[in-house]
């Protein structure tokens, strides 16, 4: 690898210390590197901005400074991309950055060396009328500017399957199953796995069981009127990011993408390990 890119998550590393560290070290040893701009995008409906980045498409490798979150809006600057990407945890749980900031020389070392494997994650695709947008973690339709619960019917392979009224639904991969999806009481997934799991969040019935589907399994999630029988509001966010409006009637269709996400690997580390440590934090 002779070319590196580095993403870096500005509230974690706030005197870019970090990032040029890892910067100065790489172009020391002959390598080039550069800082990826960012491109901000007004998200009315969320009223925050999305950050994403401007990587040149040249580079061999994105490297990430900051937590999931950080790598989560990479992986979506990289989805139009054949680009491997690797994670330096600034952050918290950092469930997709393996390296540690004091493991980060090291891990350079490794990467120059060639010690390495590429795993390939599956991710999501979600259309809808003709807007459609990619996700690592997962896909959730949630309630829009309204406390009340959102009906959803729920279609797999054009098949009507169950009927919800919950807060969300989420739509998840295996590596976005240690994410919301976990927090609302589903399972934990290998992220090597491929699959699809739907789960509800806080639905009103007594089941409450999350659904596991094979990666060709294409799931329509149709938004119902409300309980009144006006129209109702709600947002499908990807990766907590990009977002569309959807309105009573409206179905967006989720299914596998045939774009994945690259992550590089220096350790062959056992994932129930892996687990293990995350949950002693």
């Amino acid at each position: 690898m002779e070319k590196f890119c580095i993403v870096t998550n500005k509230v974690k590393d706030k005197d870019l210390s970090v990032t040029m560290h890892i910067k100065e070290y790489l172009e020391q040893r002959g390598k080039t590197c550069v800082i990826a701009s960012e491109k901000k995008e007004e998200d009315p409906l969320l009223l925050k901005r999305v950050h994403l980045s401007i990587i040149p498409e040249d580079t061999d490798l994105v490297i990430v400074l900051g937590g999931d979150g950080t790598m989560l809006q990479a992986a979506r600057s990289l989805a139009y991309m054949d680009i491997p990407m690797i994670g330096v945890n600034l952050g918290t749980m950092g469930y997709l950055a393996e390296v540690e900031e004091k493991d980060i020389d090291a891990a350079l070392d490794k990467i120059l060396r060639g010690e390495y494997e590429i795993e390939d994650r599956m991710m999501l695709r979600g259309s809808l009328e003709g807007k459609r947008d990619y996700a690592l973690n997962d896909i959730i339709v949630c309630r829009y500017q309204d406390i009340s619960t959102i009906g959803y019917n729920i279609y797999v392979n054009d098949q009507f399957l169950y009927s919800y009224f919950a807060d969300a639904l989420i739509v998840s991969t295996p590596t976005g199953s240690t994410g919301y999806n976990m927090s609302a009481g589903g399972p934990i997934i290998e992220p090597q796995a491929n699959l699809i799991l739907i789960t509800p969040v806080c639905p009103h019935t007594l089941n409450s069981r999350s659904l596991v589907f094979s990666p060709e399994t294409r799931i329509e999630v149709e938004l119902l009127k409300g309980r009144d029988g006006g129209n109702k509001q709600a947002i499908s966010s990807f990766d907590g990011s990009g977002t569309i409006l959807m309105n009573s009637g409206d179905r967006i269709e989720i299914k596998r993408s045939k774009k994945t996400t690259k992550i590089l690997r220096l350790n062959k580390v056992n994932f129930l390990d892996m687990i293990s440590k995350k949950f002693e934090k």
